[in-house]
């Protein structure tokens, strides 16, 4: 359900469109944490995955459409709008690359920094989107950023000890380049994460 608040009146469209990208990266970020689960079965997710991957990008599209076409003043200020969908759109096409390259690389199996970095995004992606779906009560924002950032720090940290994880354990280096890009696609999905929160924490500032 949209929680709009006072200013859903004044809204022609864009906190309905900024919930569904929400939406739609935390849809895609389950499906990652799915797949790392029940990886090397695919099961179709990798598919769902990419369909999300483009639903984001239609959402962008609708978003940026609506900032050029609509009339007066945007409830949110012209260059968050733009920032904020950029944001999310990066969210789910880094996603939708780490599903890519676990494919291409024909990874046998998903070590376990891997599935808790896949819970991690899903985790960051449903702050996210309970934030996006408030964006007209900003006062309520806070608690899902902090988590966001938190979150974030705890990806940090899973990443750093997969890559040493991977340099101490005697693995074929192209193991390991593969797998490096994959964790830092992860890292970079998270990041991208904590990019959407700051654009969010900022405009929160601004309608106060």
């Amino acid at each position: 359900m949209a929680r709009f608040g006072s200013h859903a009146g004044k809204d022609p469209g864009f906190f309905r469109l900024f919930e569904e990208a929400g939406a739609n990266a935390l849809r895609g970020a389950e499906l990652l944490e799915r797949l790392m689960s029940s990886w090397p079965e695919d099961n179709g997710l990798g598919r769902e995955i990419l369909i999300a991957e483009q639903e984001g990008d239609r959402i962008t599209h609708d978003l940026i459409h609506l900032l050029n076409t609509s009339r007066g003043r945007p409830p949110i200020e012209r260059a968050d709008v733009h920032g904020l969908a950029t944001a999310l759109d990066d969210v789910v096409d880094l996603t939708e690359e780490v599903a890519d390259y676990m494919a291409l690389y024909g990874i046998e199996a998903p070590m376990s920094q891997a599935e808790q970095l896949a819970g991690i995004l899903h985790a960051a992606c449903r702050n996210l989107a309970e934030a996006l779906g408030r964006l007209g009560d900003v006062d309520s924002l806070n608690p899902y950023l902090v988590e966001v950032n938190r979150l974030e720090n705890e990806g940090d940290r899973i990443v750093r000890e997969a890559l040493a994880a991977l340099f101490a354990g005697g693995i074929d280096p192209i193991l390991i380049i593969r797998w490096k890009d994959v964790f830092e696609r992860l890292e970079e999905a998270i990041d991208a994460c904590e990019t959407v929160a700051h654009i969010l924490e900022g405009i929160a500032v601004k309608r106060r």
